[in-house]
Order: structure tokens, then sequence, then C-alpha cells
């Protein structure tokens, strides 16, 4: 089947969706009124230095100030020949240091309140906690990657052949200046001399003039914004495997095509308008898909089933033979649940963006051979997966403890907000546990005010329940206190809110 790029735009809002042999591999969301920073550079100033965390925090003009860590501080005095991974980058990963350098000093010695930086946005804000951002720049084009603070070379792994890998890194060397750093992209493999050295011009003279920006400029300040989706997504998805893009605006349509012309001339023919009269996401069944990547509960071919729960520290997985009974053993069933679940694990992962720590509850299995086949399967399944992944061996308990990479929001977080009703908790207390709330609460009322009868306001249901299954103990209560109680209803109220007042509250 035919890999295609399918690009939903609005005036507020561009959905891109990478679709693989059929099945969504990736989906971006980028919303006006939510650009995002990942990529960005800024001239930002240093608002407080924390030698105890070895960090500080940066205004960059956003409204959470941004994060740098000690080893992204960089310093035009000291070597940085550190390895990086050149897939990890080329996929748009802003380099970071992960405990290099640690004969560097602290980062009291190394910044100070007030001071002027040049900073990157490695992980935009997500959530409560405001955006990473590294002194060490990533400027990516269609062919290069240019990393001005690194002094290393690398070719991506997915361009195999030796002869192609020795003739760019040839190429490269002969270009690269003493100091930096170049990471040659997947695309780069059959471009011509011509090519590179266009690339490479374009980034070098764009990395000149963001260091003139930032003379000039007064922080906080942005000085280079990162592509917007579209044409991000043409400059690092469109690769030889992809056949078609296809685009639903016609407008937006004219500037992916220009911009594909200017950088990918052989592959203009590809950029499509589509014309259909559904919506472009319904047509090529990516809705519906996205809908699904929603739900807390993801059926299984055979009849099992996931159930997708994340939380603030981690997202759980747990696997569930559902309504699947299996022919054979119960070993055997249990085995076959298990490996269709490490497949549609592995694509919910990537549809959904899930990053962070992840726990997956595979069904117990008995022999150590076969928890070794779920192991191999799920590390071949994401395997695939662009995000780097760390995976543990399965538990005799049957759990995974994975780590993937997070760069961006998840889906969820895109698309959804905590519920009103229930803060984010994903449950309310009961109707009965309301209800001999209320009970209690008329007790209490009783004993500190005065007046011949006493009125409950609560949500309809819970009215129910004391109108009905708690009449007996109303009427008790009603002998203990020498009160009248009366209960009404109002389904304006939050299920668990509810109001108790006296005729002489109410001014009778």
């Amino acid at each position: 089947m035919a890999n295609i790029l399918v690009m939903n735009m609005t005036s507020h809002e561009t959905r891109v969706a990478l679709v693989e042999n059929g099945a969504i591999s990736e989906f971006f969301l980028e919303r006006s009124c939510e650009r995002s920073t990942a990529g960005n550079i800024y001239k930002g100033r240093v608002l407080r230095v924390l030698p105890g965390m070895q960090a500080a925090f940066v205004d960059i003009g956003q409204e959470k100030a941004a994060f740098l860590y000690v080893y992204d501080v960089y310093n035009k005095h000291e070597a940085y020949m550190q390895e990086v991974d050149a897939d990890a980058i080329e996929d748009g990963e802003i380099p970071q240091s992960r405990g290099q350098n640690r004969h560097l000093g602290p980062i009291e010695e190394r910044l100070h309140q007030g001071q002027e930086i040049l900073v990157q946005v490695a992980k935009e804000a997500i959530g409560t906690k405001g955006a990473r951002v590294t002194s060490h720049i990533s400027l990516p084009g269609r062919f290069l990657v240019h990393m001005p603070t690194f002094d290393h070379m690398g070719v991506s792994r997915r361009i195999e052949g030796e002869g192609e890998r020795a003739r760019l890194r040839e190429l490269v060397n002969e270009r690269r200046q003493a100091g930096t750093g170049i990471i040659v992209r997947t695309a780069s493999e059959g471009a011509t001399e011509q090519q590179i050295d266009e690339d490479f011009r374009y980034l070098t003279t764009l990395w000149r003039d963001i260091l003139k920006r930032f003379e000039t400029a007064k922080a906080p300040c942005l000085l280079y914004e990162e592509l917007d989706l579209p044409l991000r997504a043409v400059r690092d998805l469109m690769t030889d495997g992809i056949d078609e893009v296809i685009v639903d605006n016609p407008k937006e349509f004219d500037r992916v095509r220009d911009f594909v012309q200017k950088y990918m001339p052989d592959d203009a023919g590809i950029v499509k308008c589509y014309e259909g009269l559904d919506p472009i996401f319904d047509a090529y069944g990516i809705e519906i898909e996205v809908s699904r990547a929603l739900a807390r509960r993801v059926w299984l071919r055979s009849g099992g089933y996931l159930v997708i729960d994340t939380a603030e520290a981690l997202t759980a997985i747990d696997v569930n033979t559902g309504k699947f009974v299996g022919r054979h053993s119960l070993e055997e069933t249990i085995l076959q649940i298990n490996l269709e679940a490490v497949r549609e694990i592995a694509y919910q992962l990537r549809i959904r963006n899930i990053g962070g720590i992840v726990i997956i509850d595979f069904i117990d299995m008995e022999r150590a051979s076969n928890r070794e086949k779920v192991y191999n399967a799920l590390e071949e399944a994401l395997a695939k997966d662009k995000a780097k992944t760390n995976i543990l061996k399965i538990s005799e308990f049957g759990l995974v403890e994975m780590t993937r990479k997070r760069v961006r929001e998840s889906l969820i977080q895109s698309l959804c907000e905590p519920c009103f009703y229930c803060e984010g908790k994903g449950y309310i207390r009961s109707r009965q546990s309301i209800a001999y709330e209320i009970l209690r609460e008329l007790r209490r009322e009783a004993a500190i005010v005065r007046g011949r009868k006493i009125s409950v306001i609560a949500h309809p249901d819970v009215a129910q329940i004391l109108f009905d299954d708690e009449r007996g103990a109303i009427e008790e209560l009603e002998g203990m206190i020498h009160r009248e109680i009366e209960i009404h209803a109002n389904p304006q109220l939050h299920h668990e809110q509810y109001e108790v007042y006296t005729n002489d509250a109410m001014g009778n």
C-alpha cells in the first residue's frame, strides 16, 4: 500500500498524518493559538540560578520560565566532542547533554542572574512544566543538520550503503568548519554535491544571521522561529518512501508545492490538492483512528483489549483477554493475546505520542520462553519508532518497564482537558456517599442554627436517594431535631454539591 502524507488545514488548525501501509504511523497537530515552540531560538535572560539543582530558570518571553540544565550551558572556550545520536537529531530532537563533560564548573560559576544568553527550546512547555532549553543549537535543513556548538560529524544510520556513507562524509568534512558539527540526514542519500553545498551555505548563513540579531536584540526576544507544521512535516517526513502528499487547502497547497519545488524539485509532482467531497481525514480513515486513540479501552482483533491510563508520573497499559478464549491450551491463548497486544501497544505509543515512563502489564505467562518471545516482539515493534525507547526485560509478574522520549505534548494533552466535573480525578463520589454526608450536615446545622424548618438543595440524583432510599433516615432525624426537613432538587448543581439552610436564613 502507498505511503501518504495527509494534511488537513484550516485557518485555526493544521493536522498532519503520515500513513504507512494503510496505518497511521505519525500524527501531528498545531493550532494557530498554540504554535509549537520546539526548535525556536531565543535571546533569554537568566532569572535565577539554582546551585542545589545545578540548573537555572531563563526568561524567554513565555508564560513560564524555561529550565536550563548545567550541562546544556555552552561556553565557547570549552570543548564539546561528545557523541550525539544522529538519527534522533535528524528526527527533530535538539541535542542535549546527559552528564558528559563532568569536569566543567558548577552552574553558579557559568551563569549569573541577569545574564543574557542564546538558547533553543529542546522540549516545549508540557502541562505545569516550562520549556526545557539548551545552549547547544541545532539547525535542520533538507539534507543536513548544523550544530555550531558540537565538534561532531555523523551520518544517519538509515543510509545503509557504505559507499554512499563514505561519499557523503567526505563531502561534508571538506566543508565543515573545525569545532562545529554536521549531521547528514537520510534525505541526503543520492544528493548531488551542489545540493549539499546549497544546504550547507543556507545553514551557515542562517547561523550568522542569528548571531547578528543576538548582538542587537533586547532580551527576551525570539531570534529564529522553526517552520510551521506543514513545511516542517515536508522537510522531515518526505523521504523516498513517500508516494503522495495530499493537501486539502488550495492556498496551503500552493505554499507546500512551492516549498517542495524549491528544496526538492524532483518530488514536486507528488504534491497534490485534495478534491474529494468528504473531509480528507474521513476519506483516508484517519478521523476514526484519532478518535480511537483517545479512548481508554482499545479492542484487539481477537477480542482481547488494552486499557491505557495516563497519570502524572507514568502511563500504565493493561492487557486483557476480553472475549478471546483461544482454541487449545491456556498458555497458548495468553501468548497469542500478548503478541497481538505488542503490535497494538507500539502503534498506540506512536499515534498518541506517549512519552516518559510506561508500564505494560502483560497477561502472566508461566514459560520463560514465552516471556522472551513477547519481549523480542516488543523490541522489534518499537525499533520502527522514531522516538528513542529503552525497555527492561519482562518480570515474573508479566510487567515491562520502559521509557519513551518525550518531546512534545501527547495526543490527549493536545486534544483534551481535565474534566471540569471530576477535576481530572476520573471519578466522583457516589450518590449514597453524598446523601449520608448531607444527613451528617443536617445534624450539625440543627445544633447551631434556629428555625422551624431546614431545607436541602441537592442534585436530582442525590435528592432521589434522600426521598426514597433514605426516607426513613430523614424521618428519624426530624424526630431527633424536632424540625421539618425539606428536600429540593436542582439539576444545575454539581453531583457532589449541595446547600443546607433554615427558613430563618432565607429571611422567612
